[in-house]
């Protein structure tokens, strides 16, 4: 294979394992068989838009299957570049094209994927310097559409049920517009290559997404390893009677927010469907359960919440650590992290006289990023800009806002059982009384005794 086609090929195989070659040069041979040689070109050289959609067909969408289509087609035989000097889409795909689509989307660099990202997003044939915003979520609709049906067509749900799951048609949308909120576009709102390129560096969803889309669609099974799991498992769920606040493409931006080490079985511990609007309930499904992701709706429509890293203690002063963040899923989907300002992570407090009662996310007492009355069924979102703690905007449709539904999941390894509480008897009243600890802290009363008390067994 001396001529320069081939190079082109070869180079790209290259990055292919050895036993993954051979897969990979008989996708071609698949692909022909699967779709009959009854195309346009009768000569058995090139795969036509049938064949395609013989194989992906029942996974994606007509236009994203015309999407992957037209990008084969463009692509050039000499440089392996879309859109410059490739074939017309009606002459088919020949099997360098091919090699080289697989190559970059299974195996590529950002600077590969782009020009790829940039034809299927045009969808349209001859080529194209750039694309707007809405072209690329419109691409991304297909693309995650696609995605989660293989979720459901392969069986890879992990325990979830989208039947019993939140609007994934919406969820589409909204990933897709969060996806696309992080690509900066030129002065005149078009991306070309070079902006999809830096695009797709940063953000990782695209990537994931088009190899699945790919390696399912196409059946490119490599190196036997497990499919990415795209859903974290969940277990111990009342499906039968839950109306879940989450739904898959949500699940899918959520759950690799969450630090690497939270990697448990989502399990659901608290919902205003089943338990009914309690605080002290809400409370009890809190407590001993490790970190916890949780869920509020308010009667405007918006769902919000946010990321709990340790296990709630009722306590009249400020918990957590820079892990946890806020995030608001309708009508746009956003995280928001710590901003370092201060450490007013999480708050919870019920049945004091002196200090705020409920369940609080960033800011302060009475302006909280997120806050929960503990006579349930109203909180406030306030952020004028921002919160401090976060950085998040108001989440709420209105600053102070009524609760519709709320939904609470542990997400981490819960905390090992305590022991039987000994000496209780010699505890000082600062343990026994956390609001007079907190009254003395904000006044600057030092205490004394901190230092003094025998140390409490874990």
């Amino acid at each position: 294979m001396g001529n320069t086609e081939s190079v082109a090929v070869q180079k790209r195989l290259a990055r292919f394992r050895p036993e993954e070659q051979s897969v990979v040069g008989g996708v071609f041979d698949k692909l022909q068989a699967a779709g009959g040689l009854s195309g346009a070109t009768g000569a058995g050289k090139t795969l036509t838009l049938e064949m395609i959609q013989a194989s992906m067909g029942s996974l994606a969408s007509d236009s994203l299957v015309n999407r992957v289509f037209q990008c084969m087609c463009s692509i050039n035989h000499d440089l392996g570049e879309p859109g410059k000097g490739g074939r017309p889409a009606t002459s088919g795909v020949t099997r360098e094209q091919l090699m080289v689509f697989l190559a970059d989307t299974l195996r590529g660099t950002a600077e590969e994927r782009a020009p790829l990202v940039l034809v299927m997003s045009h969808n349209a044939a001859g080529p194209a310097a750039a694309v707007t915003c809405d072209q690329v979520v419109e691409f991304l609709q297909d693309l995650i559409r696609a995605v989660v049906q293989i979720l459901v067509h392969r069986g890879r749900l992990q325990g979830w049920k989208p039947e019993k799951m939140g609007d994934g048609a919406l969820g589409v949308k909204i990933l897709a517009e969060q996806i696309c909120s992080e690509l900066k576009a030129s002065d005149d709102g078009r991306a070309d290559v070079s902006c999809l390129e830096d695009w797709i560096f940063r953000t990782s969803q695209v990537s994931l997404y088009l190899e699945i889309l790919v390696a399912e669609g196409l059946n490119v099974s490599l190196s036997g390893l497990p499919p990415p799991a795209l859903l974290p498992p969940c277990q111990e769920v009342p499906w039968e009677e839950l109306s879940c606040l989450l739904d898959l493409p949500t699940l899918m931006f959520l759950a690799p927010q969450l630090p690497d080490s939270y990697s448990a079985p989502w399990r659901l511990v608290f919902s205003t469907v089943l338990h009914g609007e309690s605080f002290t309930k809400m409370v009890a499904g809190l407590m001993k359960h490790g970190p916890t992701v949780l869920l509020v709706k308010d009667t405007k429509g918006h769902v919000f919440g946010g990321f709990a890293s340790q296990a709630w203690e009722v306590k009249p002063q400020f918990q957590g650590d820079s892990r946890c963040f806020l995030f608001s899923v309708f009508p746009r989907l956003r995280v928001y992290t710590a901003t370092g300002y201060n450490e007013h992570f999480m708050y919870l407090n019920q049945h004091q006289q002196t200090m705020p009662n409920g369940l609080g996310m960033g800011g302060q007492h009475d302006y909280f990023g997120l806050w929960l009355d503990s006579e349930f069924g109203s909180g406030h979102s306030r952020a004028r800009p921002k919160c401090t703690t976060y950085g998040s905007p108001q989440l709420s449709g209105d600053e102070d806002f009524t609760l519709d539904s709320m939904e609470v999941w542990a997400v981490g390894k819960p905390p090992e059982p305590e022991e039987g509480e000994e000496g209780e008897g010699k505890k000082s009243i600062l343990n026994v009384d956390p609001e007079v600890q907190a009254m003395m802290e904000l006044t600057g009363k030092t205490l004394h005794s901190e230092g003094l008390r025998e140390p409490e067994e874990d």
